[in-house]
């Protein structure tokens, strides 16, 4: 969803439906059937990470604490390539050292579960609904209090979705 001025200069704003609205006709996160998340520990090597990633042809790995299985960040296989290419990291270093770290102070977390409906889904992939302003390329799906992290949804499964449905 976007947003627009409401007419006749009345202060506010109004959300304008986006060209795949009318196909969600009431879909949620669980109807994209997002698998489950494929979750790292920080002090793994890279080369494990990638290959887990690679056998099951994951793009995005979350990060969670080895003692209380907390998500801390997660890992872009897309950039992690990218950084081994450029030297950056090596893919004996530690997962710690290539993972992006999820930023909670100051900031607003969007939880998303399996009941959220697709058009939040779209409209936080677009930087709305708390995704603090910036595209998102991917959402970890949670249960309802943020402690189990389920799946793992993109934009790509939700154009999908899009593309899929009559």
């Amino acid at each position: 969803m976007a947003s627009a001025p409401l007419p006749n200069g009345e202060a506010g704003v109004r959300l304008v439906p986006s060209a795949w609205a009318a196909k969600y006709r009431g879909a949620t996160v669980e109807d994209l059937d997002p698998p489950p998340a494929l979750s790292v520990n920080p002090t793994a090597p890279i080369s494990t990470a990638l290959m887990s990633a690679y056998e099951r042809d994951y793009t995005h790995l979350t990060v969670v604490s080895e003692d209380t299985r907390a998500l801390l960040g997660y890992l872009s296989i897309p950039r992690l390539k990218q950084a081994l290419n450029e030297g950056t990291v090596r893919d004996s270093d530690l997962v710690q050292q290539a993972m992006q770290k999820f930023r909670r102070k100051g900031k607003i977390y969007r939880v998303i579960t399996m009941n959220t409906p697709l058009e939040d889904l779209e409209a936080f992939f677009n930087g709305g609904v708390d995704g603090s302003g910036g595209l998102q390329d991917f959402a970890v799906v949670t249960d309802e209090s943020r402690r189990f992290v389920l799946g793992v949804a993109t934009k790509g499964d939700l154009e999908e979705f899009v593309r899929r449905r009559p």
